[in-house]
């Protein structure tokens, strides 16, 4: 097997798994730039899948192939939704930020494993019929090299993860929103004396995670695993955490760490195919992305600042 096949192989597999963590993770970002702990991007990623895959197979005879796009939008707006639980516990009740994540983790998965049963009668639900599919993108994959290794046999969710990445950076420290936003994390006292409304700021942060969660769990259900079950979303929501804090809470930073944790997870697939990697037990395969992501984070959370004012509380008129 040649470098051109091999990397045939990794490179679209990379993109397709880093998707949906480069999207949750993008959410996180949002929540925790204003000051509000997201342990719950998990949660998140299992009510948006859930959502995704209900909607596709209520409706794929009715939008066709455009149908995972408006469930994607249709995921967004549900997880956007179901944070609004995090945000009036963490926000308005100033409960712990960390046991609100964590108990949004647990709701979600009872949640959708009791409707599933319920409206499916069994514990999962079927095969989508109308699932994102693999593309060759006009002109460019015909570029020389690079077009046959990131343009053909791709999916235009790995695109879009990257350019929202970018829309995202820029939206965080090129505009007035985000510099707002960032404000009330960093020194909401400050930003209170400024006029910027704290509540509303964190508010709209913990809601624009919820909308991104939704949007990875989507991408993820109807591009990798086509149904919806209590595995469906199994440990990507922390990966998306994990890449969110290796990125040190920058957009561009966590497409890099999206990026490398999704190779972790497309070798943990695609090893056995791979010459190099195919005398490997597929077991050690299969366990390699969160032995990464516990070294990622060893090596590196100790030289990540978070937000001065993440995960406080506060209340107008003190400090």
């Amino acid at each position: 097997m040649s470098l051109m096949d091999i990397l045939m192989i990794v490179v679209p597999s990379t993109l397709l798994w880093a998707a949906p963590l480069v999207f949750t993770a993008l959410g996180g970002i949002f929540s925790e730039r204003s000051g509000v702990v997201n342990i719950g991007l998990e949660g998140l990623m299992v009510i948006g899948a859930f959502s995704a895959i209900v909607f596709n197979l209520t409706f794929a005879d009715t939008f066709g192939e455009a149908t995972p796009w408006i469930a994607v939008l249709f995921a967004m707006v549900t997880g956007a939704l179901f944070s609004v639980l995090h945000a009036v516990a963490s926000i308005t009740f100033r409960a712990d930020h960390t046991v609100s994540g964590v108990a949004i983790n647990l709701l979600a998965s009872g949640l959708t494993l009791f409707l599933v049963k319920l409206i499916y009668d069994k514990g999962e639900t079927g095969i989508i019929s109308q699932p994102f599919s693999k593309i060759d993108i006009p002109v460019l994959k015909d570029i020389p090299f690079i077009g046959k290794i990131l343009f053909q046999n791709t999916y235009w969710t790995s695109f879009v993860a990257i350019i929202a990445a970018v829309v995202v950076w820029y939206i965080i420290y090129k505009t007035p929103f985000g510099l707002r936003l960032r404000s009330v994390g960093e020194h909401p006292m400050a930003a209170d004396t400024m006029g910027i409304n704290v509540t509303k700021m964190r508010y709209l942060g913990v809601i624009i995670s919820g909308a991104f969660g939704g949007i990875g769990g989507a991408v993820y259900a109807q591009a990798i695993t086509s149904n919806f079950s209590h595995a469906t979303i199994s440990g990507q929501g922390f990966m998306a955490l994990a890449a969110m804090i290796f990125g040190k809470w920058h957009p561009l930073g966590a497409l890099g760490a999206g990026l490398f944790f999704g190779f972790a997870q497309s070798i943990s697939i695609i090893g056995s195919s791979l010459p190099f990697l195919k005398e490997i037990p597929s077991v050690y395969l299969l366990i390699a992305p969160y032995v990464l992501t516990i070294l990622a984070l060893t090596g590196f959370i100790g030289r990540a600042d978070a937000p001065k004012a993440v995960g406080t509380h506060y209340i107008k008129g003190t400090r």
